[in-house]
């Protein structure tokens, strides 16, 4: 079975690639570590006017309807030049939250504005001390004549490009929910420092803000289960485009840079350093491939798919970057170079809604292999 894009999205992916060059690639990435947040603005409007916003949209809120697979070579190459922002959270999570359970005012409000380039979305899921699957929340949702009014606080929300709305968690009477917050109605927002510098993550606190019931109330936990299967199949996508341009950079840098009287390409060590990091890369695009392409068509082993291709491509992002910076010598590590730049951002995606670990338990357990090992069938987790 062939899992290769079409003609049309790689004609897509030319595009894509052409308009990101055109914003000088990793420039928009080093703006917003010298603090020029507004460059986000403009790349953001120009990626909607392209249609990238309107792809997972039902065509019913003037989208285009398209699935996983069209979002693979929008998030390849964004991932390609380190884009910051909130594409991945408001395209690859909320859209496939609202689209699963919002009811059709809620998909009307916002998934129209979002296919617009209008408005866009962002997850706060994380607590303090609290793990991606926590028993319970401190955040708390009270009913009120109106709805709900969500009171807590949450961290490590991304905020880049001011978000309209977030997705939030909280604890009801029939456990943890899902709740639509206006950005407008955080009471504050504390940003924090990260590994990323090209990123912006930051500390909501909630006070009796107004809050829309997302989904049935109890089922926060399976709905955002489901939903990130969608987003873990494009950070996938992401993460390969950035192991796309390491090896590229690293390529090219093996011919220009002279040792000996000779290019150090023609060494064996950093020939066979490269050709390893083309190895992990090509099995990374196609475990990513098939991931969103089990996603798209609704699979029997879509959960085995995405969570076996997030564990392997994340390894595989952090050692490609390490070994380009290897491989560049003392000046990897410098700011006059990109690379330093992709490995923060790999290390930045290592647990960023889920580990490397979480991925690999569900992936076992889609399998239907044991956590624990029995004298009868002893079966490893990893």
């Amino acid at each position: 079975m062939d899992f290769a894009l079409s003609e049309e999205q790689e004609l897509f992916r030319t595009a894509i690639r052409k308009y990101m060059t055109d914003l000088g690639k990793t420039s928009i990435a080093r703006s917003i570590i010298d603090g020029k947040l507004e460059s986000i603005t403009r790349v953001t409007s120009g990626l909607a006017e392209m249609g990238i916003s309107a792809i997972p949209i039902p065509e019913e809120q003037d989208g285009l309807g398209l699935g996983a697979l069209d979002l693979v070579p929008v998030f390849e190459e964004t991932g390609r030049v380190l884009l910051p922002g909130i594409q991945l959270e408001t395209l690859a999570l909320a859209v496939p939250l609202l689209n699963a359970y919002g009811t059709q005012v809620q998909k009307s409000n916002w998934l129209t504005k979002v296919a617009t380039g209008e408005s866009t979305i962002s997850v706060a899921w994380y607590e303090q001390n609290r793990g991606l699957t926590p028993k319970s929340f401190s955040a708390i949702a009270a009913k009120t004549t109106s709805g709900y009014a969500v009171t807590g606080t949450k961290t490590l929300v991304s905020v880049l490009g001011n978000p309209d709305i977030f997705v939030t968690a909280a604890q009801t009477a029939e456990g943890k929910s899902l709740f639509l917050i206006k950005a407008s109605d955080v009471a504050s927002q504390k940003i924090l420092p990260g590994i990323d510098e090209t990123q912006q993550i930051a500390q909501l606190t909630f006070d009796q803000a107004p809050a829309e019931l997302l989904g049935e109330p109890g089922e926060a936990a399976q709905m955002l289960d489901n939903a990130l299967l969608h987003f873990n199949a494009a950070l996938c996508s992401s993460m390969v485009g950035g192991m796309d341009e390491l090896v590229h950079t690293t390529t090219e840098y093996a011919k220009i840079r002279v040792q000996f009287n000779q290019p150090i390409g023609r060494f064996q060590a950093v020939k066979h350093g490269i050709v390893n990091m083309k190895l992990d890369l090509e099995t990374a695009r196609s475990l990513s491939y098939y991931a969103a392409w089990a996603v798209e068509n609704n699979t029997e082993d879509k959960e085995t798919a995405v969570h076996s291709a997030r564990s392997f491509v994340s390894k595989a992002y952090i050692k490609a970057a390490a070994d380009s910076i290897q491989l560049h010598g003392g000046i990897g590590f410098t700011e006059e170079l990109d690379v330093q730049l992709y490995l923060k951002r790999a290390r930045y995606y290592e647990n960023y809604f889920g580990s490397v670990r979480d991925s690999r338990k569900k992936a076992a357990r889609a399998l239907g292999w044991h956590t624990k090992s029995t004298k009868q069938h002893p079966v490893p987790v990893s």
